[in-house]
């Protein structure tokens, strides 16, 4: 492994335009629940009830119970880790381009990431489906303690966090921008993501097609393995800070 550490290290010395790409193993390590694989919550949360449009529209107060006692905790409990320094670094330094993220916890904006594109949305913002207006989640979350699901401070309409649930369109233009920052970067970072999840898995071929070398960083084998230039199988906190120098 540590050559293949010392080549990735390498080839993010010489990148200028790097992307980076992000998936739910980076914020386990944070802390965050995983969705998929043992311990994950859809072993315990049924997503076709929790994390579905047409459930939620039918019955919000079952999304805002997982809400209070699964999802507020651990946003609230969990911090970047050094992954994410990393990757904020490499944009401080003027080699990143941008972070496209699959996750839905903010911590990279939290680590000090700028150019954030959030495929799936931002569970630390709240939104009415009514009159549109926003929320902190900690604002909402202290408004569970009267009403479940809690309504909106404005007009009394349903709230929602602005993520992307099932059933639910991509946020306008996010893939769209991420398929082009695939497209011009020189490397693609790809850390924490089994890329099993379509469109966004589309992304590291879309960046190899167009002359990019690509980096995959994930615990376990993922499905494309074979177009990465270096695969390394870690956890990103121990390895990434050496690969980037930060």
């Amino acid at each position: 492994m540590n050559s293949d550490i010392e080549k990735a290290s390498q080839l993010v010395a010489a990148a200028s335009s790097i992307v980076a790409f992000t998936g739910a193993g980076i914020s386990a390590e944070s802390g965050i629940p995983t969705y998929r694989g043992a311990g994950g919550l859809w072993t315990e949360y049924d997503p076709a009830k929790y994390a579905n449009i047409d459930y939620f529209l039918a019955d919000p107060a079952y999304y805002w119970r997982f809400f209070k006692e699964v999802r507020y905790p651990a946003l609230i409990a969990a911090k970047p880790n050094r992954a994410h320094l990393a990757i904020a670094e490499l944009e401080a330094k003027g080699q990143l381009r941008a972070v496209i993220t699959q996750n839905i916890d903010g911590l990279h904006g939290e680590a000090g990431s700028k150019n954030i594109i959030e495929l799936h949305g931002n569970t630390r913002k709240i939104g009415c489906l009514d009159c549109d207006a926003d929320y902190g989640i900690t604002e909402v979350y202290d408004r569970l303690e009267q009403a479940l699901p809690p309504p909106c401070p404005s007009c009394g309409g349903r709230l929602k966090p602005r993520v992307v649930f099932f059933g639910e369109s991509l946020p306008a233009g996010a893939m769209e921008n991420a398929a082009l920052a695939a497209s011009e970067c020189d490397l693609l970072l790809v850390v924490g993501s089994t890329l099993e999840v379509y469109p966004a898995a589309s992304l590291p071929g879309i960046a190899k097609q167009n002359g990019a070398n690509v980096i995959i960083v994930n615990v376990g084998q993922t499905a494309l393995d074979h177009l990465a230039d270096i695969r390394i199988d870690a956890k990103a906190g121990e390895v990434l800070s050496q690969i980037t120098g930060s």
